[in-house]
């Protein structure tokens, strides 16, 4: 439970900007704009050190959010959009929502870490790297602001990936590294429309 109190807040932390951390939108190639930050993970034992970079991106679905939030928060679904579980790798997760808005959490952890943590270990010192979703609704709710499956509204969803691109906290972020965080971003908004509008359909 710690853990994943700790997942949210630090995907929050890691994806808001800040007077010494801001955003920079990158000109991408499709209809989103991708906006990259980097961060210096030094000294912090709930993340691993290094070069970190986070990336963001938000665009509408023709989809209710209830639609959205509970494909998103399967698994089976977040493996054909992100790619599947890496070995010796457990995913924690952590979903949330309500009639102002949804998200769905989620950060890869090594096996070994969490079989620690299963036995009373402090889950402060496993280190984490969370990535995810928010869901806002963009139309009307259903009676007394519940969330519904089918209506008029769509959703604004964001999507948000904080990745490791150099275990070196001195290194220099390279070109190549944003190039790749930001095709991984285009590839999973052109995954999630797909999948979404199929399972609409």
């Amino acid at each position: 439970m710690k853990l994943a109190e700790r997942m949210v807040i630090s995907f929050c932390g890691g994806v808001s900007a800040s007077t010494a951390h801001t955003w920079t939108t990158l000109s991408g190639s499709g209809a989103h704009d991708v906006r990259v930050m980097t961060r210096k993970s030094i000294d912090d034992p709930g993340r691993p050190p290094g070069i970190v970079l986070s990336a963001a991106t938000s665009f509408w679905l023709p989809v209710p959010p209830k639609r959205v939030f509970d494909f998103l928060r399967d698994e089976q679904s977040r493996n054909e959009t992100i790619g599947g579980n890496q070995n010796n790798m457990l995913i924690l997760q952590e979903s949330c929502t309500d009639s102002t808005g949804s998200y769905v959490i989620y950060a890869p952890v090594d096996v070994i870490a969490m079989n620690l943590v299963l036995v009373g270990e402090d889950p402060d010192y496993v280190p984490i790297l969370p990535s995810g979703f928010y869901i806002l609704p963009d139309g009307p709710n259903g009676h007394g602001g519940e969330l519904v499956e089918d209506g008029p509204g769509g959703s604004l969803l964001t999507v948000a990936f904080q990745i490791l691109v150099d275990s070196a906290p001195n290194a220099k972020l390279s070109l190549g590294s944003v190039a790749t965080v930001n095709n991984l971003i285009a590839c999973t908004v052109e995954r999630i429309k797909a999948c979404v509008a199929a399972n609409s359909a």
